[in-house]
């Protein structure tokens, strides 16, 4: 039965991954930490540590008492957010990476930890990514993730650290709040319609980028890091992606559940600068062929579940305020 120790667990990903991994293999074989606590469910529902994952002393003082055997390194500062203090996101991202790669080399653990689209940059292939390309971002997130990615295969060449990692598109999610990403609109967007009736995208239209809902995005994870190591030609950073949309894409579906949907525009060009650096759409055959990835999600029936659990989780806050 594995042991996880996941990093960054209350941020977009973590919150629903440490719910999954605890259905998977059981509450207590799975150690929650950030750098706070709340209320929520992966907060509360199995043991949680206090963690600032600058602290590598901290990091592996847990996996040791915990007796894990694998962590999962979430913790990040997105695109938006990086953008604005850089130097900071360098020294969360890659001393956080940094500390979790020698805690796995320390301790023999499994790693996994998530690169981006942002990896890619304005001289990469727009359309069709491929697999290996060009990796020449102009933000300090995209550093941060290409740092990253050759940082994981360094360590599985040099020191046979099992490191492992997927290059998500952006993640659409109801149940935790965006986290200072360019691809955020495509949360927002969901939210203000089924509240307000309508959005202003950040994103101007046209702007194509690569999605995918948050359960394909953690089936994914538990796929790759149960798949046969013999099979993981790449190991790090396998391009997946559900669909490539544009704002006026997720308006049209939202208009055949709420026919009165308005969007507008007010275009952050701080964001949308980092957008047309990214590519149109990115080639995941390699994922596909290597460990079996294949999203269950499209557009459709993602739109179709996020209004219906927005709705719900809506009313049900209605509920609790009585």
């Amino acid at each position: 039965m594995k042991k996880i120790m996941v990093t960054g667990a209350l941020g977009q990903i973590g919150t629903e991954l440490v719910i999954k991994l605890r259905s998977l293999y059981g509450a207590d074989y799975v150690l929650a930490t950030d750098i706070r606590k709340n209320q929520s469910v992966a907060a509360t529902s199995g043991p949680f540590e206090i963690l600032d994952v600058t602290d590598g002393k901290r990091m592996l003082e847990l996996a040791k008492k915990y007796e894990v055997d694998t962590i999962m390194h979430l913790a990040a500062m997105l695109s938006a957010v990086a953008e604005a203090k850089p130097l900071v996101a360098w020294n969360v991202n890659m001393g956080g990476l940094v500390n979790a790669l020698e805690t796995s080399r320390e301790l023999g653990l499994q790693m996994f930890t998530p690169s981006s689209i942002g990896a890619f940059g304005p001289s990469t292939p727009k359309d069709h990514t491929p697999q290996v390309t060009i990796e020449r971002p102009t933000t300090m997130y995209g550093v941060n993730k290409v740092s990253g990615e050759l940082l994981c295969d360094y360590y599985f060449t040099k020191f046979g650290v099992d490191t492992r990692g997927v290059r998500f598109p952006g993640l659409i999610s109801y149940m935790a709040p965006p986290g200072g990403g360019t691809t955020d609109y495509a949360v927002e967007i969901y939210y203000d319609a089924v509240e307000k009736g309508r959005y202003t995208s950040f994103i101007d239209r046209g702007t194509y980028m690569d999605m995918m809902y948050m359960p394909d995005a953690l089936q994914a994870i538990v796929q790759l890091m149960e798949a046969d190591p013999a099979r993981l030609k790449h190991r790090n950073a396998y391009n997946i992606t559900a669909m490539s949309i544009e704002p006026e894409d997720l308006a049209k579906e939202i208009r055949l559940h709420l026919p009165n949907f308005k969007l507008d525009y007010a275009v952050d060009p701080v964001r949308q600068s980092i957008a047309e650096s990214w590519p149109n759409s990115i080639d995941d055959t390699a994922a596909r062929e290597d460990w079996g990835f294949k999203p269950s999600y499209d557009l459709e029936k993602m739109t179709t579940d996020m209004l219906g659990k927005i709705e719900q989780k809506l009313e049900n806050k209605g509920k609790l305020a009585q």
